[in-house]
């Protein structure tokens, strides 16, 4: 590969976080195991490192003009996302990848069956 696939998998995953104001990782990790064939722990770690920069800047900028973005909340976010990375990257290198990859898809499914059910 080239490096075009993934610039092409990250416009796709920045335009639907831009519209659905979810992280990358929702589709970039099921697009790395099963599009790329990636393992469960490279997907994970690769898209972990991708937030590093401030990838979401732009789109953040544009809720932040139209008065959706709460400044106060979000550092508070960051600081509790921060020290709780840590201690998920611990845990999650301890598992198997199947382990892992079942979780990161419960985790999904019941998010999704809550907002598509649930109030």
């Amino acid at each position: 590969m080239h490096g075009f696939e993934f610039i092409l998998l990250g416009l796709a995953v920045g335009v639907l976080s831009g519209l659905m104001g979810v992280g990358g990782a929702v589709f970039i990790v099921p697009a790395l195991v099963y599009i790329f064939g990636w393992q469960q722990h490279m997907a994970q770690g690769t898209t972990l490192a991708m937030l590093i920069p401030p990838i979401g800047i732009l789109a953040a900028w544009r809720y932040y003009q139209a008065g959706h973005v709460d400044l106060r909340v979000a550092g508070l976010l960051c600081v509790g996302f921060f020290v709780g990375g840590y201690f998920g990257g611990v845990f999650a290198n301890q598992l198997p990848g199947e382990t892992l990859r079942k979780i990161f898809g419960g985790a999904l499914l019941l998010i999704s069956l809550k907002m598509i059910i649930g109030k």
